[in-house]
């Protein structure tokens, strides 16, 4: 649904700055700029919008002579790294990272009430000063410190500045815990590499959940000892016929290590009991006939099931569980649910009653798709609704109900933040069968009152799935998630007064460079008005 809000006194000058600031041309700043030109950028520039803003005082300038200087845990040192290699390939600066002196950038653990992924960035002459109570929020606090700087900053070559910080300060929190992508690497395999890739994209916008969906009708990609072939057979290919792939045991831990450094959570999806048809291609017994079908490399869903009636199943489904549980250091466990079209209601009611209790006795925290709510949702589950606007009143009444019991709800509508969802017609890559969505319409809706009935306190927060039937290469991912993905980061992130499409879509507009800068695939929707070279 969408809210419209009323427009405080100092939001209507913040708005009114940006706008101005976008006629004159401030927003060319950046790798188009000459670098004695090389303007502040304003403090309410960034995406996704900051809680509370106060500009004033002299800039900061980074120079050959600043410090990150880090006072706290081993894990503040460890962002101070992270910082520190972002900002040396462009800058040519050493950036020693040191627990010793002032000024310069510091990095400051120590109780706030900002929570724990909250900072305050305060920035002025004497130097750039982030603090937080927890690593995460330290985290946060230097992607909003990446965007003040100019775009050129993200280059891997020296470039020649100047790299000025404006002054004032950013106290800033998010409005939901999970704020979520999801990556299909069942319908195309992505690598190892591929996906770190998208996981320093999402981390520029503050996003803090990895959802992969890890099975699928046409591959299984993750290795599971107890039940080998899922990997070696059911994941030896992919829609349209091709290699496929899976992860090993290792890959699988590189990718939650590699999340977990940019204070990502890992949430691994099992669909079951339907989009099964490669574990029911690699054993026969998880089949009621005990016939194994051929592998699947089409696009249709709804034709697989798990037999729920075999013992069998159940073990299939602790080992898979178990297995994984011990991978995931994350609090979750993803076991789908939707789309189990060849699975009776009784028999998924069972299913799911089953399967619940098993991901429990590994330690996780059940997550599915809003069918489960058509089942029992076991105390403390989340729910994530895949609906669209038009979607049945008794189906939106149904997550509502089991909302208003206790599910907490991730809001991912198919027609709003599907990134598979074409642009416009002509969109070369993704499917239209949710409808078409430009970057406004997947901004411009409150996750807060999204559902009918549903109490906001049951809304967990967003997630923005991309499903990969035509998406093969990382620019594929990239040109369908951006520029939808951050204001999705957005939603997640930022206070429901700051929720404006005219200020954002400025905001957005600026971000532009700064892809340019990473060497992004981005689709340059008409209703962003980019920069001109």
């Amino acid at each position: 649904m969408r809210r419209h809000h009323s427009t405080t006194p100092r939001t209507a000058r913040i708005l009114g700055s940006l706008l101005l600031l976008a006629a004159a041309g401030v927003f060319t700043v950046g790798a188009t700029t000459a670098p004695a030109k090389a303007t502040a950028t304003p403090l309410d520039r960034v995406v996704p919008a900051p809680a509370s803003v106060t500009p004033g005082g002299s800039p900061y300038r980074i120079t050959r002579d600043t410090s990150i200087r880090v006072s706290g845990t081993g894990e503040a040192r460890r962002v101070g790294e992270y910082l520190a290699g972002l900002l040396r390939p462009s800058t040519g600066y050493p950036l020693p990272v040191t627990d010793k002196g002032s000024g310069g950038i510091q990095l400051r653990l120590a109780a706030t009430t900002f929570g724990a992924e909250g900072y305050r960035l305060d920035s002025g002459r004497g130097g750039v000063t982030i603090t937080a109570s927890a690593p995460a929020g330290l985290f946060h606090g230097v992607q909003t410190l990446r965007q003040l700087l100019p775009a050129a900053v993200e280059k891997k070559s020296v470039q020649p500045g100047p790299w000025p910080v404006t002054g004032g300060t950013v106290q800033d929190a998010p409005r939901f815990p999970y704020r979520g992508a999801m990556l299909d690497v069942s319908r195309h395999f992505f690598t190892v590499d591929q996906v770190k890739r998208y996981i320093d994209q999402l981390a520029l916008y503050k996003i803090n959940e990895l959802h992969l969906h890890l099975g699928d009708d046409q591959g299984w990609r993750i290795a599971i000892d107890s039940w080998p072939r899922l990997a070696t057979y059911g994941g030896s290919t992919q829609v349209g016929g091709g290699r496929g792939g899976y992860y090993t045991k290792a890959d699988y831990q590189e990718i939650v290590r590699y999340a977990a450094s940019r204070y990502l959570e890992v949430v691994p999806e099992i669909d079951m009991p339907g989009h099964t048809n490669a574990a029911l291609a690699s054993y026969a017994e998880l089949n009621c006939d005990g016939v194994a079908p051929p592998l699947y490399t089409g696009t249709d869903v709804g034709f697989s099931s798990l037999c729920v009636p075999k013992q069998v199943t159940y073990d299939f489904v602790d080992d898979v569980v178990r297995e994984l549980a011990e991978l995931t250091p994350g609090r979750y466990l993803h076991i789908g649910g939707d789309e189990a079209h060849s699975t009776s209601h009784a028999d998924y009611v069972t299913f799911m009653n089953r399967v619940q209790p098993i991901v429990a006795k590994y330690g996780k925290t059940v997550i599915g798709w809003h069918q489960l709510t058509g089942a029992t949702p076991a105390k403390g589950a989340l729910a994530q609704y895949w609906g669209l606007d038009d979607t049945s009143a008794e189906e939106k009444a149904q997550v509502a109900q089991a909302a208003r019991n206790g599910t907490g709800l991730v809001l991912s509508p198919a027609d709003r933040v599907y990134l598979d969802m074409k642009y416009t017609a002509d969109t070369p890559l993704g499917q239209d069968w949710a409808g078409l969505v430009e970057v406004k319409r997947s901004y411009d809706w409150d996750p807060g009152a999204y559902l009918p009935g549903v109490p906001a306190s049951a809304v967990r927060g967003v997630e923005a799935p991309l499903w990969t039937e035509t998406i093969t290469r990382s620019a594929d991912i990239e040109y369908m998630a951006f520029p939808r993905l951050p204001g999705v980061a957005e939603l997640g992130w930022s206070p429901a007064a700051t929720h404006d499409w005219n200020a954002y879509r400025v905001r957005l507009a600026a971000q532009g460079p700064r892809w340019d800068a990473l060497g992004m695939t981005y689709y340059k929707s008409p209703q962003v008005p980019w920069p001109t070279r």
